[in-house]
């Protein structure tokens, strides 16, 4: 990217600090910045405060702002497979799957059809650019407690070779900073930790909800020896590594280790029952081309908030891995995402399963 050049950005904007000070900054870098918001579901009075604020910000910088609805692909792209996932015993990651399926992919194609030069959001990544005919590679961001890589992990080159990331170098604390410096009407919002489209994040409500007309069975909760210890209200009320709303009387806690959809039992064990030493992945994308070998440190993350873990990584095909942990790790969980990185580098991720 030429950052002497006035370039013409898509920046999406959601209302939000991020999002806001990515576009003015991009602003006073002296390109020609334009939003687009999405329209996600959710109850009609957040929708229109998210687009309220969208506009509200718009306003502030003086650029324009289109609003693209994508309820109609998020029910089919997103949240059926959601709800299909919990049913079938998994706990899907939709930020994971939604940011290539739906909102970097609308970007994008938005972006070549107006014949915008890049596209931009307010994550907190970096991204490097060897040169021509070299793929792009994808970076932790700078501020670690903020890192949404994990959240990235399976873009294409395609898609990434048209997005910058103006935040990736900033702290989230420098972000309201500057946000505040320039006057940014979402400067002191509060962080959302929100899934989109679930309200109040009760997810277990969202999924009767939409399965109103099916019965969620009851069924025997087990432990490692095969003795019923307890009843399940339906396995989709159910996560490895739950610990709380068992309904088991003991003397020590139990967790929750497997579910197992087929025979509609929760198998529950001691703390120490849910440490793993390897984790299978499956549909595996690499950022670059496939590249299993030639990276001496690998760490891998098993879910958002986990902290990265060394290890060995054993490629079983171009889409499939196994990785070996130096140290066990506790509740892996089937359906969630593995990320791969070679110190901060982002190498790729693909969705946890039992066993391939």
């Amino acid at each position: 990217m030429n950052v002497n050049k006035s370039l013409n950005i898509l920046v999406a904007l959601s209302g939000g600090v991020d999002s806001s000070l990515a576009a003015a900054l991009l602003q006073e870098a002296g390109h020609k910045v334009s939003g687009l918001h999405f329209i996600l579901p959710s109850p009609e009075d957040i929708s229109q405060q998210r687009i309220s604020r969208a506009r509200a910000i718009a306003e502030h910088l003086k650029i324009p702002l289109n609003i693209l609805d994508l309820n109609d692909i998020f029910e089919r792209e997103l949240i059926t497979p959601f709800v299909d996932a919990y049913l079938n015993g998994l706990t899907p990651n939709p930020c994971v799957r939604c940011n290539p399926t739906i909102k970097f992919e609308q970007m994008y194609r938005h972006t070549v059809q107006y014949q915008f030069d890049f596209m931009a959001t307010g994550h907190y990544v970096r991204i490097k650019r060897p040169g021509k005919n070299n793929p792009v590679s994808l970076w932790r961001g700078k501020d670690r407690k903020k890192d949404q890589s994990y959240f990235l992990h399976r873009l294409s080159q395609r898609q990434l070779s048209k997005t910058i990331f103006p935040l990736g170098h900033m702290t989230k604390a420098q972000t309201r900073a500057r946000a505040k410096e320039l006057g940014i009407p979402s400067h002191g919002d509060r962080e959302s930790q929100e899934i989109c489209f679930i309200p109040e994040m009760d997810y277990r409500h969202f999924i009767a909800s939409r399965k109103n007309d099916a019965p969620f069975e009851k069924g025997p909760i087990i432990n490692l020896k095969g003795d019923t210890v307890g009843e399940h209200q339906g396995i989709h009320r159910y996560t490895i590594g739950q610990r709380h709303g068992l309904g088991i009387a003991s003397s020590r806690p139990y967790y929750v280790k497997a579910l197992e959809p087929k025979g509609n039992r929760v198998m529950v064990g001691r703390k120490e029952d849910l440490f793993s030493s390897d984790v299978s992945a499956t549909d595996f994308h690499w950022i670059s081309p496939f590249e299993p070998d030639g990276h001496k440190v690998i760490s891998a993350q098993i879910r958002y908030r986990h902290r990265p873990a060394s290890g060995r990584l054993e490629a079983l095909s171009s889409t499939r891995v196994r990785f070996i942990f130096d140290q066990p790790q506790m509740a892996i969980t089937p359906g969630q995402a593995l990320a791969l990185y070679d110190g901060d580098r982002v190498l790729g991720g693909g969705w946890i399963v039992q066993d391939i």
